[in-house]
């Protein structure tokens, strides 16, 4: 089984991604298992909470979903569906 889920830390950044284990993940990203120290969510904090998230049979129709919850219409569906969610910033582009 293969998940896709979103999480939000205690200072309401989004994170959605996807795993075969969705409680080892988690632990990943508070930190509570070893971890790459420059991810996103590392430098974001280490209280994640799972807000959402969907089974899937495999790989592909994670990543699919995945992908589909990280567009701008994805990210639209989230704010209105998903109690919890205040709110979802894009960062500003880089010029």
């Amino acid at each position: 089984m293969y998940y896709v889920y979103v999480i939000q830390s205690s200072n309401r950044k989004i994170y959605i991604g996807q795993t075969s284990n969705i409680e080892e993940r988690l632990k990943r990203h508070n930190k509570e298992k070893k971890s790459k120290p420059v991810s996103y969510t590392a430098r974001q904090g280490n209280n994640w909470k799972i807000i959402y998230s969907e089974a899937f049979e495999s790989r592909k129709e994670a990543l699919n979903r995945e992908k589909e919850l990280k567009s701008h219409k994805g990210r639209d569906w989230l704010k209105q569906n998903i109690k919890g969610i205040i709110q979802i910033r894009r960062e500003p582009p880089i010029d």
